[in-house]
């Protein structure tokens, strides 16, 4: 060891306090990237056991391969598991409603097809034999035709050709391109419905069934899924074997690998991992270079003696540098496992949550990559290693002299220290002192301010986030009028009356009702039109009619009457066959009800409305009601299936009664959707008991059963773990924070020794003495609030911004007053309590040790 080395060694033990302090800090820092990575390598591998659960493990899929293929991948060293199927061939669909998918796809599953790929059976169980199907339940949901277990079905299967080239489930059909060649006739027996496979593209042009695969067939084409060892190979892989063959990845696994093709979701991974990254950097870096700088400070004499007998700025640079690897290898170790152990006890908490918000089967535990722990160390020691090169490259290009002398660490200028008669009589003789020793030393209390503005944006922020999601999960929760929805759409209603008279029985069930939904379009005036309207329309004639697009609802009849009573309308105007009927009809764009603009002039008008069918208003069909428009919230309706949502600039609906419906129904009308809604104290229980109650009931008509309140449930998850870590973020960036100010404004104390000394020489008290550091400390706070609080205010609207954009519309900006005001008192008392303990380390030491005192 050179001798630079040892003086440097004896500098850091004779300063204990401070290099524990900035090992502290170094820990904090290693602690904070290390669980970063530690729990976004757990919570990756979480979603890609998830995603493999649900789509399968494999990474490639090569399409129509013959036998001779299949055989030879298994042999190739980079493959840890094969899995095929056969590919039987196609069959036409009669009755099929869905024009891009004319056609059944017949899979044949061997045992290991089975194992590997995942079926998820709504009823009914696997086939046994060549005999016996399984039906993708998007055949009746997406298609339109209805297989029960049980039916046998004959089919006439063969192959899709495009002249004389085979045409794939990777190959969308288009119309008129192909030609349906049948091979030979197959009958099967239904004994389940499953999910649509993972495997099955949305644009695939049959809908997947599956058999067992019979061994006397002489099949030689498959589907080939491959499992590779390492999955990073996985596009060179394809590429340099598929040959003539087509080939799919896997992207639903490989994505949260970083290996997808989904450039936008790689670019969002590596982004939000790389931001929190330079945050806690930045953080990081003031706490150390502080550290370091302070540290030269001391050492300042004692880097000009060296450099009188010799030493040149390389080796100065040198001995900082290994000061700084000295506190990294005992700092970054200790850091790794302090980090390592936090993210383990925090995924502990929020285990059974992500359980409830996405893979239910897959756990989510701690997961340590032993690249991820390099990759921490290694940007630790680099954030170390800058923080120390930066005062040691400026103390190595002191001039000898400056440094001997010490006379560039207060550099004081007449004006610079100037303070006015007001702030005298204001402050005092000691808040003047304070004042005045602030401006003196700008410089080296620069990085306090800056580093106490940091802790106040990042903890102002990340509160004004985690409220902004509060506020979106509360207003969803808000607008869910049940907890239980049964939707159909084609349910004859007297057996979905039946079953509601069973459902409604259900345990914890304390109100029910029943609902349908039409479309509608109504004819309507261009003067009976509003302003608001018009803006958004555009010009328009006098004379112009105009048809608009509305929903009619209907209520049963209970509900529709004690909505008409909370309204104040009289019940007798409002039922019957020629009754008035009650509509909402409002502009779109304004966050809250009662600031939306009316889309009709009147609030009650008379209208010929007519059924739309495909889009198109069928005003043959046409009839005149009398509509009175209310200030109301209408009852949610039920998912309408395959709707996406409207573009309409405005919302109309119309509420009518139940027994009316008939009213409004004709031979082309169709219900878009009808169904059940049930409120209940237990929604999970009774929906539970309701689906024993429909599978008992023997329903053959497509339906689905939402549990609405384990949605908002999931809702409520998810803003538990953006709780939980983004409190773990906050405090381990404040430990920083307080870290960074205690090493600086303690050590700073420690340097002004022989000046505090002196002014307790010449009768300062220490009552006077504790006034006079008090006002430092108001200073310091000061400062760092006057830029960090509005800085904290324009980030948090910023926020609310980004996520307005993101589809949280509905949400309003509230200006952070608590998490300013907790950030207030934070700071002023952490600058407090350091320079107590400071100042107290000064009092005990004796005045004249302390006047004697060099520093060196």
């Amino acid at each position: 060891m050179n001798i630079f080395n040892k003086v440097t060694l004896q500098s850091m033990k004779k300063s204990r306090t401070r290099t524990v302090v900035t090992i502290i800090g170094v820990v904090l820092s290693v602690a904070m990237i290390t669980g970063v990575a530690t729990f976004g390598v757990s919570l990756l591998s979480y979603l890609t056991n998830g995603a493999a659960q649900k789509y399968g493990a494999w990474h490639v899929e090569f399409v129509d391969v013959p036998a001779s293929f299949v055989l030879e991948q298994t042999h190739d060293e980079r493959i840890a598991d094969t899995t095929t199927f056969e590919n039987i061939g196609y069959a036409m669909l009669d009755g099929g409603k869905n024009p891009d998918k004319p056609y059944l796809f017949i899979a044949g599953f061997n045992e290991k097809a089975f194992n590997d790929l995942p079926i998820n059976l709504i009823s009914g169980r696997l086939p046994e034999n060549s005999g016996e199907i399984l039906v993708s339940g998007s055949v009746a949901a997406n298609g339109g035709v209805k297989f029960a277990i049980g039916d046998t079905i004959t089919l006439t299967v063969g192959n899709r050709l495009s002249g004389n080239e085979m045409l794939s489930q990777q190959d969308p059909y288009v119309h008129g391109s192909e030609t349906f060649a049948p091979q030979d006739e197959r009958t099967y027996t239904v004994v389940g419905i499953y999910q649509r496979p993972g495997f099955e593209e949305s644009f695939a042009p049959g809908y997947t069934l599956i058999t067992t695969a019979d061994t006397q067939d002489q099949v030689d084409n498959f589907s080939l899924f491959v499992t590779l060892k390492n999955p990073r190979g996985v596009h060179a892989y394809a590429s340099e074997t598929a040959g003539n063959y087509r080939y799919v990845f896997n992207d639903n696994v490989l994505r949260f690998m970083g290996l997808s093709e989904d450039n936008l979701f790689n670019t969002f991974l590596y982004a939000v991992g790389g931001i929190v990254v330079i945050i806690i950097m930045i953080g990081s870096i003031f706490l150390i270079y502080n550290a370091f700088t302070i540290s030269l400070n001391e050492r300042t004499r004692q880097f000009g003696i060296l450099s009188s007998v010799g030493a040149t700025a390389k080796q100065l640079r040198n001995s900082v540098l290994f000061e700084g690897l000295c506190i990294g290898v005992v700092g970054i170790p200790i850091g790794v496992i302090v980090g390592i152990g936090s993210v383990g006890l925090v995924i502990s908490v929020v285990a059974q949550n992500f359980g409830n918000v996405m893979y239910s089967n897959v756990p989510l535990i701690l997961t340590v990559s032993i690249p991820a722990i390099i990759a921490a160390a290694v940007v630790s020691l680099v954030t170390i290693l800058i923080s120390a090169y930066l005062p040691a490259r400026k103390a190595a290009n002191t001039p000898v002299m400056e440094s001997i002398r010490q006379t560039n660490a207060v550099k004081i200028e007449s004006k610079a220290v100037k303070t006015s008669k007001l702030s005298q009589r204001l402050y005092g003789l000691e808040g003047t002192l304070a004042l005045k020793n602030f401006k003196r030393n700008k410089k080296r209390y620069r990085s306090i301010v800056l580093s106490l503005g940091l802790s106040i944006v990042l903890f102002v922020s990340a509160n004004a986030f985690v409220m902004d999601m509060q506020q979106a999960s509360t207003m969803a929760a808000a607008v869910t009028t049940y907890d239980i929805g049964f939707a159909t759409q084609d349910m004859d209603d007297n057996e979905m009356l039946s079953l509601y008279n069973q459902l409604k029985t259900a345990d914890d069930v304390y109100e029910s009702s029943y609902q349908a939904l039409m479309t509608y379009s109504c004819a309507a005036k261009a003067s009976d039109l509003s302003d608001a309207y018009w803006e958004n329309a555009g010009s328009h004639g006098p004379d112009e009619t105009v048809n608009l697009p509305m929903d009619l609802q209907f209520l049963d009849d209970r509900s529709y009457l004690n909505m008409i009573a909370s309204l104040g309308l009289p019940a007798e105007e409002y039922t019957g066959p020629n009754a008035k009927l009650v509509a909402v009809a409002k502009m779109e764009g304004q966050a809250n009800v009662d600031q939306l603009n009316d889309l009709f002039t009147q609030s009650a008008l008379d209208f010929t409305i007519a059924p739309q069918i495909n889009g198109e208003p069928q005003m043959e069909q046409g009839r005149n009601i009398n509509l009175t428009f209310v200030e109301t919230v209408p009852p949610d309706t039920l998912p309408v299936p395959g709707n996406s949502g409207t573009e309409n600039s405005f919302f109309f609906r119309v509420m009518a009664p139940y027994s009316l419906k008939d009213q409004f129904e004709t031979p082309d009308t169709q219900v878009v959707v009808k169904g059940l809604t049930f409120r209940s104290t237990n929604p999970t229980q009774s929906t539970a008991e309701m689906e024993t109650m429909i599978q008992g009931a023997g329903i053959t008509a497509n339906y689905n059963l939402y549990n609405t309140y384990k949605m908002m449930d999931e809702n409520r998850n998810y803003i538990f773990i953006v709780n939980v870590f983004a409190d773990t973020f906050i405090i381990m960036i404040s430990l920083i924070a307080v870290a960074n100010v205690f090493n600086t404004i303690s050590t700073n104390i420690k340097l002004r020794r022989r000046e505090l000394a002196m002014l307790r020489s010449v009768g300062m008290s220490d009552r006077d003495f504790q006034k006079m550091m008090n006002f430092e400390c108001v200073f310091y706070g000061l400062r760092a609030l006057l830029f960090g609080l509005p800085i904290a205010a324009i980030a948090s609207w910023l926020i609310y911004k980004g996520m307005v954009l993101g589809g949280m519309d509905a949400i309003v900006f509230v200006f952070p007053w608590n998490s300013m005001a907790i950030s207030v008192l934070s700071v002023l008392f952490v600058v407090f309590i350091t320079m107590l303990y400071a100042v107290s380390k000064i009092k005990k030491e004796n005045i004249i040790d302390a006047l004697r005192d060099d520093m060196t």
